[in-house]
């Protein structure tokens, strides 16, 4: 954005008294061009700037007459540009004076109201003012030439007067000034184009955070050779006037001139493509370095030059650095496969690159770390070198460049805490440091603007975090709930707070909670996120403060603050006493969203009514909603569902919304049966006594803070399902039994009695009691053999109970207490395991490891009326 852009939709009180000598009419048809010339930059009175102003007059004159011809008052506006031509022709730079003026003004007035100026003016400016030094650097050049050639060389080039005074200097004495003057003015340039590759250094750098990031590098390679151009042309001058310089000045000069040199060119050496900063051994990655210089500079040679990569240490970069890099390295810490690439330069595009596209780490050497420093917390970087030889003097070069700080971990668990490092030091590291000196403590508004930044771009969303969020996280990692908002913006976190200190009364650190939220957003709510459905950042006891006053059914989203990636739901309910009670439904984790989509399951559950603060659910996620498949599909296949359900809701049995059409019957579900919750010990000890020993009735424990029960999904089918099947009678739970051989076992999971399984436990004859399993169906010869269905749920523990499959029917009841007899009687005497018929169909058999306890699931081997 210009800066044009800003003032003209601001008041024009805002900038009254600056058009006192120019017009505001002119200006406001000038525009941002205004902007785009080098006013600021125009500073003194000599020869270079007065035909600067001269040339910037004649282009803003005709830049106005060109526009006055498309604006209905065109005579008014050409009797401005009159005046104005009138006015300081004869005086350039008067006008520049004025319009420097109102530039500044403006720049006053936009910084007042917004602090700051657009980023895209700054970058404009600084072109500018690069493009104007050259151009000067340029005229000092030849104005070194007209002098050295005679005053009448000098007014052709119009470089001096025509009138010289009688008291002025020969030409040959002002050789040697104008070439110190030009010297400082080389140097001046040659800074600008460092401070540049450092700036874009910087924003690469940065870029690893999520900063936008300018990647082309044509502009500067560009300004580098314009400059190494003007060098070479300002060189010849001294060195054809080396009489007149001297002995005693010629040597220093062409020092300074070896010393811009060889600063332009190594710093024009630069890693294009990083590697990746946050590497695993044996993983391959890729990295490109670019020489800048090269397509001007490099000599031809038989040979390709070759960059070599190294991996080094903290300690060893320090040392290359304070060097000046002029030190070749003298160990490598690590063993880097295929990582020696030719330096090639691309005629067609004017590129001097060096690309590793199979770079593997095959090892690392640790150094030894200080104080408390984890192995994330090492920092190590790869050393791109190689040496060349430069035209036209065949100057030999050795050219080094350091990657961005690297974390080289060994397992996919050190990743979390590693990319905490790397975020640190890429957003807190300041411009040509000490590698890698970062701060300890850094302001907390940083570190706002640096967890902003990160978010946005990893969940690639335009949707930032705001004040509120802001507030949460400086309450949670500080650990203070009683500071305001203004409180926390005047203090520093210091590193250990971010990801060393683990949480009060949790089991992971700031940044750990804060990574698995990006991890969970990017993965599964993006969408909902950069709708502004999820409040997210919000602590459990602010929810329960914005709810208690909301009606039933008013719910909201919010991140875990006890679980690492977890999103849950906070929703009103309404106790029998009538008073409202907040509830947190168990978090959902990025393994459940991929089951069923977080819009889906809101849309499950009817207890569920309005968005907080009050916008009705099917308003707010209607359009993040799945379409749910009704009927058969393409194969005949009648189409099944899967809902969610919580305990809470089957207590409560909510009504539908206000004003809005009754809720759908709810399809039939097919479920096995389950152990009932209200049975109870002393219910169970007439089948448990005859067989073993009493244990404890020990239920599933449930997570505290959430409603009682774990959230459930059953699978559905449409009712019109029930009439293709034909009516059984209905399954009768099998009584539960325990081995008299096996040993009470302690342990809290393993302490459920075991439900009576046939084929474990029948002794004698008894397997007789039993059917034997279901008939084997005849292979349907027209369809191919299908294979085996995957389990949609874990398959259960060995330990765990199994129930009778549906196709063994129950032996009669005085036969049942015959056998339970025969089996307190024998004693642990097994016999041979109960073997099912094979089965032809493709299909998996209907064993009892099939049917685990509470899976909802259909086996179509076993249909009802065929046991």
């Amino acid at each position: 954005m210009s800066l044009w852009n800003i003032v003209s939709h601001m008041p024009p009180e805002d900038f009254s008294g600056l058009f006192t000598e120019f017009p505001r009419s002119l200006r406001c048809l000038l525009a941002d061009w205004l902007e785009n010339q080098p006013w600021e930059f125009i500073n003194g009175s000599d020869t270079f700037c007065t035909s600067m102003a001269g040339g910037m007059l004649s282009a803003m004159l005709e830049k106005l007459r060109s526009a006055a011809g498309s604006d209905g008052q065109q005579c008014q506006i050409l009797q401005q540009v009159n005046s104005i031509e009138n006015a300081y022709r004869r005086d350039p730079l008067r006008l520049v004076a004025v319009l420097k003026a109102i530039l500044e003004g403006e720049k006053a007035a936009v910084l007042k109201r917004d602090c700051h100026l657009p980023l895209s003016f700054h970058r404009r400016q600084e072109e500018l003012k690069f493009s104007l030094g050259l151009q000067r650097l340029q005229h000092r050049v030849r104005e070194i030439q007209a002098l050295r050639d005679g005053p009448a060389a000098s007014l052709q080039l119009n470089v001096r007067d025509a009138q010289l005074k009688p008291e002025a200097k020969p030409p040959e004495s002002e050789v040697p000034t104008l070439i110190l003057e030009a010297m400082k003015e080389l140097e001046a340039a040659k800074q600008q184009v460092l401070k540049r590759i450092q700036i874009w250094k910087r924003q690469q750098q940065l870029a690893g955070n999520g900063a936008l990031f300018e990647e082309n590098l044509a502009p500067l390679q560009k300004r580098c050779e314009s400059l190494v151009e003007v060098y070479f042309q300002l060189h010849q001058q001294v060195m054809a006037a080396s009489a007149e310089l001297g002995a005693e000045l010629l040597p220093r000069l062409l020092e300074r001139f070896n010393e811009v040199l060889s600063s332009l060119v190594k710093s024009s050496f630069l890693v294009e493509k990083q590697p990746p900063q946050v590497l695993k051994t044996q993983t391959k990655f890729q990295a490109s370095v670019r020489f800048l210089l090269g397509p001007q500079l490099l000599k031809t040679s038989a040979k390709p030059y070759m960059v070599r990569a190294d991996m080094v240490t903290e300690k060893q970069a320090r040392e290359l650095a304070l060097s000046a890099y002029s030190n070749a390295l003298s160990e490598s810490t690590g063993e880097i496969m295929h990582n020696v690439v030719a330096l090639e330069t691309n005629p067609t595009s004017g590129t001097c690159c060096a690309n590793f596209k199979n770079v593997l780490l095959k090892k690392i050497k640790r150094c030894e770390r200080k104080g408390s420093e984890s192995v994330t917390e090492e920092k190590c970087a790869v050393l791109f070198s190689t040496t060349v030889a430069l035209t036209p003097s065949n100057l030999s070069v050795h050219l080094q460049v350091l990657s961005l700080p690297i974390v080289v971990i060994v397992h996919g668990n050190q990743d979390n805490n590693a990319k905490a490092t790397v975020l640190w030091d890429n957003a807190f590291s300041e411009i040509d440091r000490v590698p890698f000196v970062v701060a300890e403590r850094v302001p907390w508004e940083k570190m706002c603007d640096t967890l902003n930044l990160k978010f946005m771009a990893e969940v690639q969303t335009t949707k930032g975090l705001l004040k509120e969020h802001y507030f949460f996280l400086a309450q949670k990692i500080f650990n203070d709930h009683s500071a305001s908002f203004e409180d926390f913006q005047s203090r520093s976190v210091s590193w250990a707070q971010f990801n060393k200190e683990i949480l009060p009364g949790r089991g992971f650190t700031f940044w750990q909670w804060f990574d698995g939220v990006l991890d969970l957003t990017k993965r599964c709510l993006k969408s909902y996120w950069s709708d502004r459905l999820i409040i997210g950042f919000i602590s459990k006891q602010y929810v329960c403060k914005l709810l208690s006053t909301e009606p039933d059914g008013t719910f909201l989203l919010r991140f875990s603050d006890s679980e690492i990636g977890g999103v849950t739901i906070a929703h009103v309910i309404r106790g029998k006493d009538g008073s409202s009670q907040v509830e947190n439904i168990q978090p959902f984790s990025a393994k459940d969203l991929s089951i069923r989509s977080l819009g889906d399951r809101i849309r499950d559950l009817g207890q569920l009514r309005n968005l907080y603060p009050n916008t009705p659910k099917d308003q707010a996620f209607g359009s993040h909603y799945n379409k749910e498949q009704t009927g058969k599909d393409g194969r005949g296949y009648v189409s099944t569902a899967i809902k969610m359900t919580v305990e809470s809701e089957r207590d409560q049995q909510p009504q539908s919304a206000a004003g809005g059409p009754p809720e759908a019957p709810q399809a039939q579900m097919f479920s096995l049966p389950l152990l009932q919750p209200e049975l109870h010990p002393e219910s169970l000890q007439s089948v448990l006594g005859p067989i073993g020993p009493a244990a404890p009735f020990c239920p599933q424990p449930v997570p505290t803070g959430y409603p009682t029960g774990e959230s459930n999904i059953n699978m559905m089918v449409p009712d019109s399902l029930g009439s293709s099947f034909p009516s059984t009678s209905p399954m009768l739970s099998p009584s539960l039994v325990m081995d008299p051989v096996l040993p009470r076992c302690q342990d809290l999971a393993f302490r459920n009695p075991l439900p009576f399984m046939p084929d474990q436990y029948m002794t004698g004859e008894a397997s007789q009691l039993l059917s034997g399993g279901p008939s084997p169906e005849p292979q349907d010869e027209e369809m191919p053999e299908l294979a085996p269905f995957t389990s949609m749920v874990d398959p259960p523990l060995q330990s765990s109970p199994r129930w009778m499959p549906p196709s063994m029917d129950m032996p009669p009841s005085s036969d049942f207490d015959q056998f339970l007899q025969e089996v307190s009687l024998e004693g642990p005497t097994l016999c041979p395991p109960f073997t099912p018929p094979l089965q032809r169909s493709g299909y998996p058999s209907p064993n009892a490891s099939c049917w685990g306890l509470g899976e909802s699931r259909w086996d179509d081997s076993v249909r009802p009326g065929h046991a």
